[in-house]
């Protein structure tokens, strides 16, 4: 992992990201978690204040040490005892079954292998359990679908794998059989990457 990655693209993303547009987001695909709670891609931490206040611990991943470093001030002024790895989510070596919540934020559309990952978060809930997620991807108007394709390999360069063009509906419904979900573009944002796709998906067995 280089320097941009490492030290550079966590500063950018935790200016960017603590927008107040996304707030209200963060605040409705966290109000309902509960249990024993995964998030992937946990970042420079910005979902920490908004966790229920009954939450107790969370355990969170991101592969970059350096959003890792960014989040310790994060976790260190928290109520909610945090578990971070730095691991990424293609892979968890979580055994089957062991979540109630798993929670992903503007995370799916960097990682490299999505599928693979949707797999493995599927694996850790337990039957019943719920993925709750917000992500941006794919518009649901032509248009902008041709400016996403042709803006998403620059998009890959300089935010770090981030895709610009996934059907995020598409992916979660592979894995996911029970799925509830709201679609819409963020106010003031451009078009090309604001399409938010925000719901939640629950492991039926």
């Amino acid at each position: 992992m280089g320097f941009y990655s490492r030290v550079i693209l966590p500063r950018l993303l935790d200016w960017t990201m603590a927008d107040p547009a996304f707030t209200q987001y963060r605040q409705q695909v966290l109000a309902n978690v509960e249990g024993e709670i995964l998030e992937i891609g946990f970042g420079t931490g910005l979902n920490l204040s908004y966790y229920p206040h009954h939450i107790e611990k969370i355990t969170t991943i991101d592969p970059n040490s350096g959003m890792n470093k960014l989040a310790q001030k994060r976790i260190q002024a928290s109520k909610i005892k945090v578990e971070n790895r730095i691991l990424n989510s293609e892979s968890l070596p979580m055994a089957d079954s062991t979540f109630d919540s798993v929670v992903s934020t503007w995370t799916l559309c960097s990682i490299a292998q999505v599928e693979t990952a949707l797999q493995e978060i599927y694996r850790v809930l337990k039957p019943g359990g719920k993925f709750f997620f917000v992500e941006h991807g794919l518009s649901d108007q032509p248009q902008i679908q041709v400016w996403q394709n042709r803006l998403t390999p620059l998009q890959k360069i300089i935010a770090d794998g981030c895709h610009l063009n996934r059907n995020i509906q598409r992916l979660v419904e592979q894995q996911f059989q029970e799925i509830t979900l709201d679609k819409f573009d963020i106010e003031n944002f451009p078009k090309v990457g604001s399409y938010t796709y925000m719901g939640v998906a629950t492991k039926t067995n």
